[in-house]
């Protein structure tokens, strides 16, 4: 009888007061969005550009990302090289290509590992409270109160270059934003008269945090999502540029920036064409998660 009565609270009362009066799915807010956002619509489409190069790399180029042709190095753009060749002789379109492997990994990998840890952290602080709350807060205050470059600098003079340690380095410095954001979503839905509801039936914590608080938590960590991965990319970036991220020879977007740096007078396109890259993957990004929030999680538009 109480798995019935569970059943019946969890279809009535999963979402707030203003989630179910707007009784809109996903798939209806999605459709919204492309309606009345056009730039996020662009911008998916941009990323999916992105993510299609990437993966489809060695069919789209007939090089290598490591192959050199000393013969042709410093190449201007031509049809045979579209966006020229380095200082080795590899072409730079088809580092790019590869690049963007790395550069939409980095992005995403920690992101999913940030918004995984923030997310159980920030909801535990905020539904349990008490020492717990004051623990797991006062670790993220202390998070917070580095430079997360800073602190990535750090991580990854310790634990040594690498992608892993990468994947490690920026999940650390990104979950306490998530968690104290999670929290704050949770305070506000313990009061709610479905969590009172289904306490006075005897749930248990682990249940209500996970049946209840979590799903209503969730347009806010999707708009998280899309808004962290971009800052992922450009830390990886950074780091790549100052020789602590990605090495030789791979492809990395900011590391051919900062191979290419030496020529930016004589031939620019070597730095221009990741950093378009970046730019444009990042701004993408940007204004997608724009468009989710107006549609997701409308009140956030305003703070």
């Amino acid at each position: 009888m109480r798995d019935e009565q569970e059943e019946i609270l969890t279809m009535q009362m999963d979402a707030p007061e203003d989630v179910l009066a707007e009784a809109d799915t996903l798939k209806d807010q999605l459709k919204r969005m492309a309606r009345q956002n056009k730039l996020a619509v662009i911008s998916a489409v941009v990323i999916l550009l992105f993510v299609l190069g990437a993966i489809f790399a060695p069919v789209l180029t007939p090089y290598e990302f490591d192959q050199q042709d000393v013969i042709n190095r410093l190449a201007p753009p031509s049809a045979e090289h579209l966006l020229g060749t380095d200082e080795l002789g590899r072409d730079v379109l088809t580092r790019l290509l590869y690049g963007s492997r790395i550069s939409l990994l980095v992005g995403l990998v920690p992101t999913v590992i940030s918004m995984l840890a923030g997310a159980v952290l920030g909801i535990t602080a905020g539904f349990v409270g008490g020492k717990t709350d004051t623990v797991i807060m006062r670790l993220a205050d202390i998070m917070l109160a580095f430079p997360s470059m800073l602190l990535a600098m750090v991580i990854m003079y310790t634990l040594g270059d690498g992608l892993i340690n990468i994947f490690l380095a920026l999940a650390l410095v990104s979950w306490a934003s998530v968690a104290r954001i999670v929290r704050a979503e949770t305070l506000k839905l313990k009061e709610s008269v479905f969590v009172e509801a289904a306490r006075s039936m005897g749930v248990s914590r682990l249940k209500i945090m996970c049946r209840h608080i979590f799903p209503n938590c969730m347009p806010s960590l999707i708009v998280l999502f899309t808004l962290n991965i971009p800052s992922a990319i450009l830390s990886e970036s950074s780091l790549s540029f100052l020789g602590i991220g990605i090495k030789y020879p791979q492809a990395s977007w900011g590391l051919m920036v900062n191979l290419g740096r030496q020529f930016l007078y004589t031939k620019p396109w070597l730095s221009l064409a990741p950093s378009i890259a970046i730019m444009l993957v990042v701004l993408a990004f940007n204004f997608l998660g724009d468009g989710l929030r107006d549609v997701l999680d409308p009140h956030l538009k305003d703070q």
